[in-house]
């Protein structure tokens, strides 16, 4: 299989994985967190089907830039810095605009970890960077 095939079929399946974790964490385990959180705001949860949209989009933009980081960087700094700017930042800022229900980070914490080690996990297996001419290593 080709380098470019590899690389496309990595972020597919990365972008697969992240969308199915954050459905399962945010509609399926802690929907009545979000929604309880949100009525005292006088807030409705958004889920409808175009905000659901944005968040697949936002899925398979995080997948790409994990794999994009998985180029440079080994599965631990790649998880982490995956993690780091997609749901730390994010959460910084939610909790900032007082929608963050602070109690779901039990959850969250170790799910999105989770989550973010198995995107970078498919990107490295799928596309190894020394396959596609990159180093992991820095130059």
């Amino acid at each position: 299989m080709s380098p470019a095939i590899r690389s496309i079929l990595a972020i597919v399946l990365a972008g697969i994985w992240v969308n199915a974790s954050e459905f399962f964490r945010n509609q399926v385990l802690l929907l009545s967190r979000w929604e309880d959180h949100y009525e005292p705001l006088g807030l409705t949860f958004p889920a409808d089907p175009g905000n659901a949209a944005v968040w697949v989009v936002w899925g398979f933009v995080f997948a790409a830039f994990t794999y994009a980081i998985s180029r440079r960087f080994g599965l631990a700094a790649t998880t982490l810095l995956g993690w780091t700017a997609a749901f730390l930042m994010m959460w910084l800022v939610t909790w900032n605009l007082s929608v963050l229900p602070v109690g779901i980070l039990w959850y969250a914490l170790p799910l999105s970890a989770l989550e973010a080690f198995v995107g970078a996990l498919i990107c490295v297996k799928v596309a190894p960077a020394e396959s596609a001419g990159w180093s992991s290593r820095r130059r």
